[in-house]
C-alpha cells in the first residue's frame, strides 16, 4: 500500500480529523456518520487505516495529528516525483511547463523558493 495515496473518502475523512483533531474517537465516529453516513464501525475501520499510515494517532480514546495536512501534502509530492520523474525535480519541472506555462508570478515564487534552499 502506498502510504501517501488515499482514496477520495479516505482524503475526506483525513480532512475532517485535520479540521477537528484533537478529537475523541466517539465524537469523531459521529461527525463521520453526519458528513458521509458512516455507521461507527466504518469510522474506527477507516480511522485505523489512517492511523496504520502514521498520519494520526488514537491514544486512549483521542485521535491527534502526526502529520499535518502541509506535511502529508509535500510527501505525496514527494512520493510522485520520485515514483515518476526518478526523484528529479528538475524533470518534473522541465516535463509540467512544457504543456502548462507558468505565469510570471509563478516564475517569480519558484525563483523565491530556489533561493530559500
Amino acid at each position: 500500500m502506498e502510504q501517501y495515496r488515499l482514496g477520495e473518502m479516505e482524503r475526506k475523512f483525513a480532512d475532517l480529523i485535520w479540521e477537528h483533531a484533537p478529537i475523541s474517537s466517539g465524537q469523531l465516529a459521529k461527525l463521520a456518520g453526519e458528513a458521509f453516513g458512516w455507521k461507527r464501525t466504518t469510522a474506527y475501520t477507516m480511522l485505523k487505516r489512517l492511523c496504520d499510515r502514521t498520519l494520526f494517532a488514537n491514544a486512549n480514546g483521542t485521535v491527534t495529528v502526526l502529520m499535518t495536512r502541509d506535511e502529508f501534502q509535500a510527501a505525496q509530492g514527494e512520493q510522485f516525483i520520485d515514483e515518476i520523474f526518478d526523484g528529479s525535480l528538475p524533470r518534473f519541472l522541465a516535463a509540467f511547463s512544457r504543456r502548462k506555462k507558468m505565469s510570471s508570478e509563478e516564475v517569480q515564487e519558484l525563483r523565491r523558493l530556489i533561493e530559500k534552499m
